[in-house]
C-alpha cells in the first residue's frame, strides 16, 4: 500500500481555511450555474421540495406563508417549482 504524506508549511490555518472555502465556493457556483441551466420546468410536491431543500415540511409552510419561496396550486394541491428552488439556493449563496 503506498502512503501520501503532505506538508503544508508556512501557512496560518486561517490561510487554508479561506483558501479551501474560496475553491469550495466557486465550485458550487459552478455545480449551480449548470444546474440551472440544463434544469426543465419541473413541479415538486410538499414532501419532495422539503427533501430536496434538506428541510422540515413544517419549515417549508412556514417559508411559504411568509413569500421566501413561491407556490402553485393546481387542483387543491401544492406545487414547488424546481427550477425556481435552484435559483434562490444560487442567489442566497452568491449573496454570502
Amino acid at each position: 500500500m503506498i502512503t501520501k504524506t503532505i506538508e503544508i508549511t508556512e501557512i496560518s490555518v486561517n490561510e487554508l481555511t479561506d483558501i479551501i472555502a474560496e475553491k469550495l465556493f466557486n465550485k458550487l457556483k459552478m455545480y449551480l450555474a449548470d444546474y440551472k441551466s440544463s434544469e426543465e420546468d419541473v413541479f415538486l410536491s410538499p414532501k419532495e421540495t422539503a427533501e430536496f431543500l434538506k428541510i422540515s415540511r413544517g419549515t417549508l409552510w412556514r417559508w411559504t406563508k411568509n413569500k421566501k419561496i413561491n407556490c402553485y396550486g393546481m387542483g387543491g394541491r401544492r406545487y414547488y417549482n424546481k427550477k425556481e428552488l435552484v435559483e434562490l439556493l444560487s442567489d442566497n449563496i452568491l449573496r454570502h
